[in-house]
């Protein structure tokens, strides 16, 4: 039967005339996954479906009608890639291999039959063939073809798949090695034809690079190029070439490198001019050396002219070469960087000097195992070692000057050793600060208050008030951010004293200032205490008296004493005057008044008959601040005196008219008869409404003050007829003492005469 034995011409010319050891199709991984996506177990059921019979021995078939077959040819895989089926997309790509090589899909289906029947014992493999779709008529032939090829392991299939992609790319080298893992003899012709015609083209390059060498020791840079840029052509991932290339196309060093490599944190960025062909594609290559000093290549991503190299091992040198490419090919001679040793520095960098000291702070960079510092002052030439933390360092007990600062990260690389970067180099200058305040107190003085502090040596101390929260004592300042000056006049009669406005309150701070630079101090919470003004106190007549104030801004609390005339009243708080005689105050004799209860309720105090002084004072807000005390609001009540007054009819007589009326008007004065009694008036007014000052009506009658304080009572004729009847009388006091008495009138009824 056809097919049933290997060796001779199977099918179509081109067909294949032995069993094959590789697909050699490129992108064979791409097809497979395209397979495996579709839940193929290989490529031949993308045409036959779950139908079975597949023939590969003779030709590549397909079923077609009853008892007929179909070659799979272009115009079948162009229909199945259109029809509406979960293959389509797989059957596409096949169309696309058949048209680049139209024996392609056939030893691809043939490879993987074979490696399918190969993984089952030999036994089982006639089953497993028509459970594969193979036609019964060909199923004893790929048993014998199964049996035939030598069994290839995991390893030769990787090296058998993989074959064309390097070839395609020009990777002889890696094609050699592939080629290396797989058995000889093996009966491919499409192997053994890779096989000669890279031997011939591997004599090739070292033909290339025998010349190359040649020219180089002659000094002819550019013949040498020309013949490295050969070799790199034929084999592009020869090592040699490419080394010859970089060697001869490096930059020398203080020149600008036309591939600019440049190191970030977490990677290299690069960058090079694409020389005006926006459409040019570029190879780039990263070239290093391993731990054991074996050179390797690397291929870095590139788009345009730039590229992220984020791959690089830290702690080791690296080079990177852009290769110009046409057609896939090398175009013309790479640009080559510097070297780089892959070791970021710290970033971020923050410098600040302190008193003897600078703090230093960074961002360390991922990967740095740790930060050495070197530090060199302003007199010494010799760089010392410097203790660090991972993000900064503070150098302590330094003199006022320049200070340099070397800053280096290391890094571990994979042999156990310590690689340290270049370093940076910072300088930061100590300035002189000044000698901070250790303490500060303040005493009251009169009105105003005296401060006294310690230390501030050779500074100027100042006195502030902070807006919000006080920073702590020896906190670093700059003059600039400091508040202005408590903005307290000078008390006249002592420099060192000042004046605060009445009411005020201040956290005051002692701040030691020299030049541009302070330091914080202690702080002591003043307190002068707000003046009360416009007092006065007026008698009721249930033995209380009326206080009104006008109540100071800013105060809570007031202190209120009263004493009687024949004592000193205490001073609001205990203290007596100076040179008085401190008295035993009655209870109820003192009392805090607070804001809401005055403007409630008003003030009324228990005063009795006898003459009282009143004092009033501010209460401090804190009991810890230092307090500069207000004046004292006083005020006199005198004793308590009353002037009253009544019409005193006359009876009427049976014949003619009676006598003329009297106003009786009497001093009653429980604690005493004051000396300076107020004048008393009288005043009518026509009608029934009452006079309503000492203005409004007529005056009746006038009984001096010195009359009354004289007799006590006065009776006194009213004129007649002052005015038209019915008129109404009313008495008012005059003077300077008329508020200190009070006037009791009768009832208005009683007043009216007709």
């Amino acid at each position: 039967m056809a097919g049933r034995e290997f060796g001779h011409h199977l099918g179509l010319p081109q067909a294949l005339t032995g069993l094959p050891l590789s697909p050699l199709v490129p992108a064979y991984a791409e097809l497979t996954a395209a397979q495996q996506a579709a839940g193929l177990r290989h490529l031949g059921e993308a045409l036959t479906g779950s139908g079975g019979g597949l023939r590969v021995l003779d030709g590549l078939y397909v079923p077609s009608g009853p008892r007929g077959a179909r070659r799979v040819d272009g115009p079948l895989l162009d229909d199945l890639a259109r029809a509406a089926t979960a293959t389509a997309g797989l059957a596409g790509l096949l169309a696309g291999l058949h048209r680049r090589d139209p024996s392609a899909l056939r030893r691809v289906v043939l490879y993987q039959l074979i490696g399918l029947l190969q993984d089952r014992p030999e036994a089982e493999r006639p089953r497993v063939a028509a459970e594969l779709g193979i036609h019964a008529d060909e199923v004893a032939g790929m048993v014998a073809a199964a049996r035939l090829r030598p069994v290839l392991t995991p390893r030769q299939r990787g090296a058998a798949e993989s074959v064309a992609d390097a070839w395609e790319r020009d990777r002889l080298h890696r094609v050699r090695g592939l080629l290396e893992r797989l058995p000889t003899g093996g009966g491919d012709a499409g192997l053994e034809a890779v096989r000669t015609a890279l031997t011939a083209r591997l004599a090739a390059v070292d033909a290339a690079l025998l010349a190359a060498r040649g020219a180089e020791e002659r000094g002819d840079t550019e013949a040498a190029s020309a013949q490295f840029l050969r070799a790199l052509r034929e084999a592009a991932d020869d090592r040699r070439a490419l080394g010859g290339l970089v060697r001869l196309h490096r930059p020398r060093g203080g020149r600008r490198a036309p591939l600019h490599a440049e190191l970030a944190a977490d990677r290299v960025e690069l960058a090079w001019d694409p020389q005006g062909v926006a459409d040019r594609d570029w190879r780039l290559l990263c070239l290093y050396r391993t731990e054991q000093g074996a050179h390797r290549v690397r291929e870095v991503s590139a788009r345009g002219g730039t590229a992220r190299d984020e791959e690089a091992a830290l702690g080791t040198t690296v080079r990177y070469a852009a290769l110009p490419l046409r057609d896939g090919r090398v175009d013309g001679p790479p640009l080559v960087s510097h070297r780089v040793l892959v070791a970021p520095e710290v970033t971020e960098v923050s410098l600040t000097d302190g008193p003897e000291r600078v703090d230093c702070s960074w961002r360390r960079p991922p990967g740095a195992v740790e930060v050495a510092v070197e530090h060199t002052g302003p007199s010494s030439g010799a760089a010392e070692p410097l203790g660090s933390r991972p993000e900064g360092f503070t150098a302590t007990g330094l003199p006022t000057g320049v200070h340099a600062f070397r800053i280096a990260c290391g890094y571990r690389v994979p042999g156990g050793d310590l690689v340290y970067s270049p370093g940076i180099r910072v300088t930061r200058t100590v300035h002189p600060w000044p000698d901070p305040v250790r303490t500060l107190t303040a005493r009251p003085e009169d009105t105003g208050v005296c401060f006294d502090w310690t230390g501030g040596r050779d500074a100027e101390v100042r006195l502030v008030e902070w807006p919000g929260e006080a920073p702590r004592p020896g906190t670093e300042l700059r003059t600039s951010d400091l508040p202005p000056r408590l903005p307290w006049p000078d008390k006249p009669d002592n420099v060192r004293a000042l004046c605060p406005p009445p009411g005020a309150y201040a956290r005051v701070a002692a701040v030691a200032v020299l030049g541009e630079r302070a330091l914080a101090g202690p702080v002591v919470d003043v307190e002068a205490l707000a003046h009360v003004r416009g007092l006065a106190a007026r008698r009721l007549p249930d033995g209380q008296a009326r206080v009104s104030l006008d109540w100071p801004d800013g105060a809570g609390h007031l202190t209120v004493s009263w004493a009687d005339l024949t004592e000193e009243p205490a001073e609001p708080g205990g203290a007596t005057r100076a040179g008085t005689q401190r008295v035993t105050e009655p209870a109820g004799r003192t009392r805090t008044v607070t804001a809401h209860a005055y403007r409630r309720g008003g003030l009324r105090l228990p005063v009795g008959p006898g003459g009282v002084r009143v004092r009033v004072v501010a209460a401090p807000r804190d009991p810890g601040a230092v307090v500069v005390p207000a004046p004292v609001a006083e005020v006199v009540l005198p004793p308590d005196a009353a002037i009253g007054y009544q019409l005193v009819r006359a009876p009427r007589r049976l014949l003619g008219r009676g006598r003329a009326a009297r106003l009786r008007v009497t001093l009653s004065a429980p604690g005493g008869a004051p000396p300076d009694a107020p004048e008393f008036v009288c005043v009518a007014r026509s009608g029934t409404l009452r006079p309503r000052n000492a203005a409004d009506g007529t005056t009746v009658l006038r009984v001096p003050g010195t009359d009354l304080t004289r007799h006590g009572t006065v009776e006194l004729e009213l004129p007649p007829a002052p005015c038209p009847a019915p008129y109404t009388l009313r008495g008012f006091l005059l003077g300077e003492r008329a508020a200190s008495v009070r006037l009791e009138e009768p009832s208005p009824a009683t007043l009216v005469v007709r």
